[in-house]
């Protein structure tokens, strides 16, 4: 429908200038995610059957290897065939290895695009990451509107395998973001859009390193303090080892020395390097120990960060990101292998002959000082590492949903003039699209009112509407494509009272949890950035007179500090605070009616408030005995 009202009244159904969304023009999303699915799924099983196949001929080659023991034993044929059993033997398990390796990714693959087909279909609640781990009550919109949890839009972004990829989604989500950064987010999100094989890789990559990377233990190894010192310690088996393999060498040169020859000096000089070095040996093992532990996570993180050095990007978010992985000439994938590298000598130290060998030589100790080497290099980069990997993550989510939903724009931020807001064919990210009925919200702007008095019976679509404002507002000033056929919007802080909840353990009703959460919003409207408020059925908690009186004063406090929102009511009484704050505010409604028996709704917002309650007609539908009006 098209506004009718005067200026300074909602412009319900008005259009606005279109924002331009960059859509591609590629195969269509769910095609595409098809044609890969069935590829995948050939290829899952191609690994399958050689999976099948390598695990027989092992147990062939095994049992025959067992047939030739038993007859090499008992001299009926030579024992040399046997080695060539062992060999195929390992060439065998390390072919299987690869194998399975590269089942298990076709596996993760095919998951991948089963869950983005999911999101496509609005079959995806319950498939994916819900962030319950993000919630906070105390926050002033995350509960509200659904921002974690079961069916939540967390869910729907994310397909970050990382803690790090799903710490700063969920940031993003809880925190907006300023302009210039919207901006940049936006243009890195466009570059991957496209970038399909890039995400595929994450989705293979992930599984292992949304179990295997466990960041706070990470981070601890990574900053702690040195724990080799004093530094110049150092020297210390940098001169014993040439020391003894001088004198090694001299022996070795004047025949069989160790047996027959002088070994005083020799003797001397090992007894010497025992006793110096003893007391560094705790302090060593802790090291050689806690790198071997961490190993393992920044293997796993070394492939994630691999490819991302690999791609050339454009984006100046991504470059960036991309500059943030060097540590001077060396990358972190690079810098990373050669700790691993490292820390597979120290592994070999395992072996009881190489031990005794290694010992003379002081190798666990020289291993010991290179790795706190590295960790005085590097160590301090592994959290920009992971913020960097992390971030990359939160921006490939959002370029999944933005290839998954072409339609969607990106919103345009306004930084000159008063609080604004103005959505055109609004729609909740969260509602099927089969089910989802768009509406058009004007706020804030010269020829819009600042406030919109929601009113209309049960279940017509009040809170449904204050959450769809909402959240188009997060996700626009996340970086993240918006459901809208346009949104123009002004920097805005957001506080919502949707989901106010009374309190046994903390002794407080609900009335005056919603109170206290008002005067944080009041507070919050106060500050540099302004106010978006969504409050649902304002006061409900006390009797009309109160209600109306408290609802006059912060709705007037609101305004006054530049604040922009929306009310919801079912109280027909209460819209007429938009008379009284008139020209500022306006009432629009929802409508219902009823039909063969059942209540009715079309879920549009129109202008003015609502004229009749369906209270009473809902309790006699359902068979209770109520007086007629």
């Amino acid at each position: 429908m098209r506004a009718t009202s005067p200026p300074r009244t909602p412009a319900v159904g008005r259009a606005f200038p279109a924002v331009v969304s960059h859509n591609l023009d590629v195969t269509a999303p769910a095609d595409e995610y098809r044609r890969r699915l069935d590829a995948r799924r050939t290829e899952h099983a191609r690994w399958t059957r050689l999976d099948a196949r390598i695990a027989s001929a092992r147990m062939a080659v095994f049992i025959a290897g067992l047939a030739l023991l038993v007859l090499a034993y008992r001299t009926v044929v030579p024992y040399w065939p046997l080695l060539l059993l062992v060999a195929a033997f390992g060439v065998l398990v390390h072919r299987h290895d690869a194998i399975i390796r590269r089942r298990e990714a076709a596996a993760r693959a095919i998951a991948f695009y089963d869950r983005g087909l999911a999101r496509i279909e609005d079959r995806w609640t319950g498939t994916g990451e819900p962030g319950d781990r993000f919630r906070d009550d105390q926050h002033p919109y995350a509960n509200d509107l659904d921002l974690f949890g079961r069916g939540s839009l967390f869910e729907l972004l994310s397909i970050a395998r990382t803690r790090a990829g799903e710490e700063t989604l969920a940031s993003w989500l809880t925190s907006a973001a300023g302009p210039a950064e919207i901006a940049e987010r936006q243009d890195a999100v466009t570059e991957l859009t496209g970038a399909l094989d890039l995400r595929e890789m994450l989705g293979r990559e992930g599984a292992e390193v949304r179990t295997g990377i466990h960041t706070a233990a990470l981070l601890a190894w990574a900053e702690a303090p040195p724990t080799l010192a004093p530094p110049w310690l150092r020297w210390v088996p940098r001169l014993f080892t040439p020391a003894v393999v001088a004198a090694l060498a001299y022996f070795l040169l004047t025949g069989d020395a160790l047996l027959t020859g002088e070994r005083g000096p020799l003797v001397a000089l090992l007894v010497a390097q025992a006793i110096i070095m003893w007391p560094q040996l705790r302090r060593i093992e802790h090291v050689l120990h806690g790198a071997g532990g961490i190993a393992p996570d920044l293997d796993l993180l070394a492939h994630l960060l691999e490819r991302i050095e690999r791609e050339r990007f454009h984006a100046s978010r991504l470059v960036a990101l991309q500059a943030d992985l060097r540590t001077g000439d060396i990358e972190a994938s690079q810098a990373i292998r050669r700790l691993e590298r490292l820390v597979a000598v120290h592994q070999w130290q395992h072996n009881l002959m190489f031990l005794i060998l290694s010992l003379p030589f002081l190798v666990g100790t020289h291993l010991a000082w290179a790795i706190e080497a590295w960790r005085a290099r590097h160590g301090r980069q592994i959290r920009t590492w992971l913020r960097a990997s992390g971030e990359f993550e939160a921006l490939a989510s959002l370029s999944a949903y933005r290839y998954e939903h072409p339609d969607d724009p990106f919103a345009a931020i306004v930084t000159e003039g008063p609080a604004r807001y103005e959505g055109d064919g609004l729609g909740h990210p969260l509602i099927p699209a089969a089910h989802m009925v768009r509406n058009d919200i004007r706020l804030g702007d010269d020829s819009a009112a600042h406030l919109l008095v929601v009113s209309g019976s049960n279940m017509s679509g009040k809170s449904t509407l204050l959450r769809t404002v909402g959240i188009n507002a997060v996700l626009a000033q996340a970086g993240a494509p918006v459901r809208a056929r346009a949104l123009t919007l002004s920097p805005l802080a957001v506080g919502a009272t949707l989901r106010i909840q009374d309190s046994l353990q903390e002794g407080r009703s609900r009335f005056y949890a919603e109170i206290t959460r008002i005067r944080e919003l009041v507070d919050l409207a106060a500050g540099q950035v302004p106010l978006l408020f969504l409050l649902d059925e304002l006061f409900h908690g006390t009797n009309s007179h109160d209600r109306l009186v408290g609802a006059s004063g912060v709705l007037r406090s609101l305004l006054d500090r530049g604040a922009v929102g929306l009310i919801t009511t079912h109280d027909l009484a209460l819209a007429a605070i938009a008379d009284e704050l008139a020209p500022a505010a306006a009432n629009v409604h929802f409508q219902d009616w009823f039909e063969q028996g059942e209540m009715r709704f079309d879920y549009r917002v129109k202008p003015g408030p609502v004229t009749r309650s369906n209270a009473l007609a809902l309790m006699r539908a359902v068979g209770l005995e109520v007086g007629r009006d």
